[in-house]
Formats: C-alpha cells, sequence, structure tokens
C-alpha cells in the first residue's frame, strides 16, 4: 500500500469530483516541488519490502554461489577438463574463474543475462501498474497530487532501479564467492592483454552497468504490458511470456532478419568491455535498440494509461 491510500475517504471512497479531476491526468492541487522524489521513494520502498522481491534477489544472489562451487569441486582436483573450463562448455569466462575470481562475476552476469534477471525484471515491470489495480489501490494513488504522468515515470524509474539492484545483487556475490574460493589479482582479457585488478574492478562495473542498461526495453515492454490488464498475475505471465517467445525467436537462424531488431539480441555484448581496446560498436548497437524500446513502449504505456477508465 502506497502512503496516497491516505488520501482517500476513510470510508473507502474517494470524492468523486476529485477522481474525475485526476482521471483527466490533471493534478486536482499544486504538486509540492519535492513530490515526485517523494512518490519514488514510496513506490521504491514498497517494491523492495514485498517478500516476492526479496526471493528474486535471493535466487539471483544464490547463482553466482552455484557456480563458484562448481568450478571449485571441479576444478578440484587439477584435472583437464577442469583447467578447460567443463570441456568448453558453459559461458566464456568459465574458465578463467580458476585463475582469478573476478572472472566469475562475468561469468555469473552472462549466466543470469538470457533468463534469470529478465525473469526477476519482468516481474516487476510486470506488476507495477496491473497489480495497484487488482489491489484496488490505483485509484487512491491517482487522487494523491501526482498526476498519471508522474505516477508512470515514478513506476518506470523504481522498476529501473530494481534492474540496477538485481545487477549488483549478482554482481556482488560473485564477486565474494570469488575471492574465497579463487586467487584474486592481475587478469587477462579476451584480447590476451594483462590488465590490473583495480582496472578489472572498474570494467565489473562498467559490464554490470551495460547489463542494467540492456534490461531497460524489457522493463518499459513490461510496463506497457501492465496498462493493458488489471490483473498483476496476467501481466507478468504475459511479460515472461514475450521474454521467452524474443529469446526463442533469436535462436532460429532462419529469422535472422529480424533478429538485430530483437530486445534481446545484444545483451551479451557486454563482453566487449572485456577486450583491449574496448570494442564499442556491438555495445552501440545495444544501447540504441534499448532506446527505441523504451521511446516506443514508453510512450505507448504513457497513451494508455493517461486514457484509461481506473474503476479500481
Amino acid at each position: 500500500m502506497s502512503r496516497a491510500e491516505a488520501k482517500a475517504d476513510p470510508e473507502g471512497e474517494a470524492d468523486p469530483g476529485t477522481v474525475a479531476v485526476a482521471a483527466d491526468g490533471e493534478m486536482p492541487r499544486a504538486a509540492h516541488p519535492f513530490w515526485s522524489l517523494g512518490l519514488f521513494r514510496s513506490e521504491l520502498t514498497i517494491t523492495l519490502r514485498r517478500w516476492r522481491t526479496l526471493a528474486l534477489l535471493g535466487v539471483l544472489a544464490a547463482v553466482p554461489v552455484l557456480v563458484g562451487i562448481a568450478v571449485k569441486i571441479e576444478t578440484g582436483d587439477g584435472s583437464a577438463a577442469g583447467q578447460r573450463g567443463g570441456g568448453g562448455e558453459g559461458p566464456a569466462f568459465m574458465a578463467q574463474i580458476t585463475n582469478n575470481g573476478l572472472f566469475l562475476v562475468f561469468t555469473a552476469l552472462a549466466a543470469t543475462l538470457p533468463f534469470f534477471l529478465p525473469m526477476a525484471v519482468g516481474v516487476v515491470a510486470g506488476d507495477a501498474v496491473a497489480g495497484e489495480a487488482n489491489s484496488g489501490t490505483l485509484r487512491y494513488l491517482l487522487v494523491a497530487p501526482a498526476g498519471r504522468t508522474r505516477l508512470l515515470l515514478a513506476k518506470y524509474a523504481t522498476t529501473v532501479t530494481f534492474c540496477l539492484l538485481a545487477t549488483l545483487v549478482v554482481a556482488v556475490s560473485a564477486l565474494a564467492v570469488g575471492a574465497m574460493l579463487f586467487p584474486l589479482g592481475d587478469l587477462t582479457t579476451i584480447s590476451g592483454t594483462r590488465i590490473s585488478f583495480a582496472d578489472g574492478l572498474g570494467r565489473a562495473l562498467l559490464i554490470a552497468l551495460a547489463v542494467t542498461a540492456s534490461l531497460l526495453g524489457l522493463a518499459a515492454l513490461g510496463l506497457f504490458v501492465s496498462t493493458l490488464t488489471s490483473s498483476g498475475i496476467a501481466a507478468m505471465a504475459t511479460t515472461v511470456g514475450l521474454l521467452t517467445t524474443v529469446q526463442i525467436l533469436d535462436q532460429i537462424p532462419q529469422l535472422h532478419a529480424i533478429q538485430p531488431y530483437l530486445f534481446s539480441h545484444y545483451w551479451l555484448s557486454f563482453a566487449d568491455l572485456m577486450r583491449e581496446p574496448v570494442y564499442w560498436v556491438e555495445l552501440q548497437k545495444n544501447l540504441a535498440l534499448q532506446a527505441v524500446y523504451v521511446a516506443v513502449f514508453g510512450s505507448a504505456a504513457w497513451a494508455r494509461f493517461t486514457t484509461k477508465d481506473v474503476t479500481a
């Protein structure tokens, strides 16, 4: 429940005149200049307090632990297969984990980005508006002097913040496990050059930001889907279903003509940040593609939400 519910009548009914004004997207009275920040803080607090959100973050934090333990067990006997990183299977960084624990960060992000991270984002984005409508709190949120546009922006900002938090949870968990199970120090890039551990940490942070940016298009798509229904479960299922469909389409060779336009096509381009010098072409294509998805589906979500007849 948001603090805006306190604006409602004690009997559970809002002033019809106020609701009518809010339904048009106008503020019933002048908003405090810091209202948007307060609304964002409120939405973020509510999202992070949900058990569902905590469970998602817990699962994401567990993935690097499982990967690190699996690699440690496999390479514990010093077998040749273990030194090759499981016979060449798994993410490209897998073979380097035993030499430097920092590579567990890159491996964990590569392992979670195709499914676990976007699934978590899809759940949060899909529930953003539909969840409020399903619980009957959306109408009360619109009574507050926020306006539909500000509320939608606060919802999207909350989802983007979750994208960053989820990515950092994976990265920090992987770094902690990598430091405990494997040595740390200078590391070798994909290009074969050596960089310092500090430089490696800096690139790990850049990679985390690149992964976060890769999820922005999906977040906008999920928010749009959330404005189409009053069922949070339906919105979450639809967003995750679209994610799965796009992932499948991106693996079919016969569809190569449309694959560069799928939001997941350049997700793994963050690996180019581990080259020396950095190869920016694929990264720039990914950022441009995510910007297009944000613009298109963000606009669609705004158009839908500002004209939607809110009855719950």
